[in-house]
């Protein structure tokens, strides 16, 4: 039986062994890596799914603004174990973590992803076509999905993460982490 839950201390090994076995490496390189990092994830809006004691899936969202300062949250990395990958455990996270963020309050998430994949949840290109990543991305890819109607409407410039900032050690970790990661990449 799988099991989406709320996120715990004991899971960040776990679940960064997973980002890896599904992303590589390389995965630290991405933009949005760059509004994650030395921040926490958005409130209530870090899940992890179990079987048994096993974590089998990941998803965070972060809270980011857009260049006009439009609150919206930052979507990823959504992960799951490349063994369960195609029996829906991607999309129980998604509307797990979508319906939190709008019981929440949040008003639009915004990811990086398979334009195709997350159409089903109701994410377009089209809501995002005045934004940008602080840095290379794929346009393609960037997508938006209003909580609130009309949440994006407007919504221009770069964006930059307002999140809370991670606790020192926390972010000692992190770096050392990421560190690794992009010497093996």
């Amino acid at each position: 039986m799988i099991q989406i839950r709320d996120e715990i201390a004991s899971d960040v090994a776990a679940r960064e062994r997973l980002l890896d076995a599904c992303f590589g490496p390389a995965r630290v390189l991405k933009t949005s890596q760059r509004l994650r990092e030395g921040r926490l994830p958005a409130q209530g809006l870090a899940l992890t799914a179990t079987r048994g004691e096993t974590l089998v899936g990941t998803v965070r969202l972060w809270d980011v603004a857009t260049g006009c300062g439009r609150p919206a949250l930052l979507l990823g990395p959504l992960a799951v174990d490349p063994a369960l990958q195609g029996v829906g455990l991607g999309g129980a996270l998604m509307r797990t973590a979508l319906t939190r963020a709008a019981d929440l309050g949040h008003s639009a998430v915004l990811l990086v992803g398979d334009a195709p994949y997350y159409a089903r949840f109701g994410f377009a290109p089209e809501r995002v076509a005045e934004l940008a990543m602080p840095g290379p991305f794929e346009r393609a890819r960037f997508l938006g999905l209003d909580l609130a109607p009309g949440a994006l409407d407007g919504a221009l410039g770069v964006l930059h993460a307002t999140g809370r900032l991670a606790p020192l050690p926390e972010i000692a970790a992190e770096v050392a982490g990421i560190a690794a990661r992009r010497q093996a990449a």
